[in-house]
C-alpha cells in the first residue's frame, strides 16, 4: 500500500508544477522565456474581486496594473474569462491594440468600440463591448486577467471574438502574464 502512495505522489507531482510553470509564461521568439506582472488595488491575485466590479454591483472594470512588458512590444492585448462557468470558458472582456507604452488601465473602462488611446473592444460573452463583470449562477469562480505582448498591432476591427483574437496573435506573443480573482454569489 505504501508503495502505491509512493507512485501516486510521484504521479502529481508534476501536475502540481505544471500549473505554477503555466502561470504567465510565454515563449519568446528568441527562446527565452518572458513574463508580465499584473496587479490591482481592488483585489490580489488569488483573492476575492469586490462586488463593485460584478453584475452585483457597478460592473465596471478593475484597474489594472503591469510591468515587464519586453522592449519590441508593438501592442498589449488583454482578455478576462472564467473557465469554471457550467457551460464551458465565459469570456468578460477583450480588449487589443492596447499601446504598449501603457502601464496598466484605469478602473471602469468605457464600453466603446474603440477607445481614446486607440485599443480596440472585442465582443464578450454577454454579446456587448467591453467588461462584463463576474456574475456565476452558483459557487466559487476564478476570472483571469490575461495580458500578452503582441510584436505587432493588429488589423482586426472592434467586435472579433476571443477565439479570433486568439488565433490573429499566433506568432507575435512576446510575453504574457495573467492575474486571477475569485467571485461568490
Amino acid at each position: 500500500m505504501k508503495k502505491i502512495k509512493n507512485i501516486l505522489v510521484a504521479l502529481a507531482l508534476p501536475c502540481l508544477f505544471t500549473g505554477a510553470a503555466d502561470r504567465a509564461y510565454a515563449q519568446t521568439k528568441g527562446g527565452a522565456a518572458m513574463a508580465i506582472t499584473i496587479t490591482s488595488k481592488a483585489f490580489t491575485d488569488g483573492g476575492m474581486i469586490p462586488r463593485e466590479y460584478t453584475c452585483d454591483g457597478s460592473n465596471v472594470s478593475p484597474a489594472l496594473s503591469w510591468t515587464g512588458v519586453p522592449e519590441g512590444a508593438k501592442s498589449l492585448a488583454l482578455i478576462c474569462d472564467d473557465p469554471d462557468a457550467p457551460m464551458g470558458t465565459w469570456v468578460h472582456w477583450v480588449l487589443f491594440n492596447i499601446p504598449s507604452s501603457a502601464d496598466g488601465l484605469p478602473g471602469a473602462i468605457p464600453p466603446d468600440k474603440t477607445l481614446k488611446n486607440g485599443a480596440k473592444h472585442g465582443i464578450n460573452d454577454f454579446r456587448k463591448y467591453g467588461y462584463g463583470g463576474p456574475c456565476p449562477p452558483g459557487g466559487t469562480h476564478r476570472y483571469y486577467f490575461k495580458l500578452y505582448a503582441l510584436d505587432t498591432e493588429l488589423a482586426l476591427a472592434p467586435g472579433i471574438s476571443k477565439e479570433a483574437l486568439l488565433t490573429a496573435m499566433q506568432g507575435h506573443i512576446l510575453a504574457e502574464g495573467r492575474l486571477m480573482g475569485k467571485y461568490k454569489r
